[in-house]
């Protein structure tokens, strides 16, 4: 199985590995190899919470999932979502914005002799809408799964007192309007204030719509409604799939906000960023998802849906955070392998303490 699920991104691993050599030599290589792991080790609690999404879809949608979507990841958010950045910031065409990814200033510097600014200082510039945007998403996903009432709970010390207050109606709402406001007003930075409103608010928008439009046609989560299936989930199909794989998209999407600006701490070559973030990150990603899915993981280890959801949590009041002042990428990445190495140790404890005592009874 491990083969079978992980064989094509090994494949690609090494074909992107070759074209970067070819593209750029070496350098090229090693860059490439350092943005692969950047990539899943930044996105390993993406995979998690896209497993607990995708064992929810019909086979149809799931390999639309990676078929359709890994095109979207790739292309769309690794290469193509900067590129449209310095497009709208700049006012430069796509041509003249792949011109100027391609041909930076001598020696890495940020602007050009004549004063334009270079590819990445576009894009860094464009940071605070990009955080705004991706952390209030992220964040309004966050509260949603914390203040539900759920009956199995990791941390009960407070995810016990959250779901009981999360009974008061539109209470994540509130919660996420007040940390936009004080990220506006005392973090952003004195120019990027309503640009971080606006953006923010988008991405509340953008999290209410979509999550919306999934509960007009919702499917039943595991103990709601029996089911012959192997997993016990009720699969969805037609235009419950559909807005479920754009649910998965949109959340992907926010996921790689803080990977896609990090890389150009690395380099700013969108080619060697497509090839390491894109075709070697984004695969691995999504193969740990089918294994999680296919594993049965998220059943077996009841705490990792949990872990995920605070690494969530952090990594939206990181990237709010990072709005005024830089986060190191490595930060970002601990925190998340952190909180999913604890759930996970906790979902073994859980495991032998009632395996125990089943022996006992």
């Amino acid at each position: 199985m491990v083969l079978r699920i992980f064989g094509a991104s090994f494949a690609v691993t090494v074909v992107s590995l070759v074209v970067a050599f070819l593209y750029g030599g070496p350098e090229a290589l090693f860059l490439c190899v350092i943005l692969g792991i950047l990539e899943v080790s930044l996105s390993f609690d993406n995979a998690v919470i896209n497993a607990t999404v995708l064992r929810r879809m019909s086979e149809f949608w799931q390999k639309i999932f990676l078929t359709i979507g890994i095109l979207i990841a790739v292309f769309g958010m690794r290469l193509v979502f900067p590129l449209l950045i310095v497009w709208v910031a700049s006012g430069l065409g796509p041509v003249a914005a792949l011109d100027l990814a391609l041909n930076p200033p001598a020696d890495g510097a940020p602007y050009f002799p004549n004063g334009d600014p270079s590819y990445e200082t576009l894009i860094t510039d464009a940071h605070p809408q990009i955080a705004a945007f991706g952390g209030m998403f992220l964040l309004m996903l966050f509260l949603h799964f914390i203040l539900e009432e759920r009956e199995i709970k990791w941390l009960q010390w407070i995810e016990r007192p959250l779901a009981k207050a999360g009974k008061l109606d539109q209470l994540e709402v509130v919660i996420a309007i007040v940390l936009l406001l004080i990220t506006a007003t005392v973090i952003a930075p004195d120019d990027a204030v309503s640009t971080v409103m606006i953006a923010g608010a988008l991405g509340m928008i953008t999290y209410i719509a979509v999550n919306g439009l999934g509960e007009m046609f919702h499917i039943p989560e595991e103990g709601e409604e029996p089911s012959g299936g192997p997993s016990g989930l009720a699969k969805a199909t037609g235009k419950a799939g559909f807005f479920l794989f754009l649910y998965l998209e949109v959340l992907d999407a926010s996921f790689s906000f803080d990977g896609v600006i990090g890389a150009f701490a690395i380099t700013s070559d969108p080619i060697i960023i497509a090839l390491g973030l894109g075709f070697i990150g984004a695969m691995f990603v999504r193969s740990i998802t089918i294994f999680l899915v296919r594993k049965g993981t998220l059943n077996e280890y009841v705490y990792l849906e949990h872990g995920a959801h605070w690494a969530i949590g952090a990594l939206a009041l990181i990237l709010l955070y990072s709005i005024g002042t830089h986060v190191p990428e490595l930060i970002t990445g601990m925190v998340g392998i952190v909180l999913i190495g604890a759930a996970f140790a906790s979902s073994i404890y859980r495991n032998r303490k009632h395996g125990k005592a089943e022996v006992s009874v």
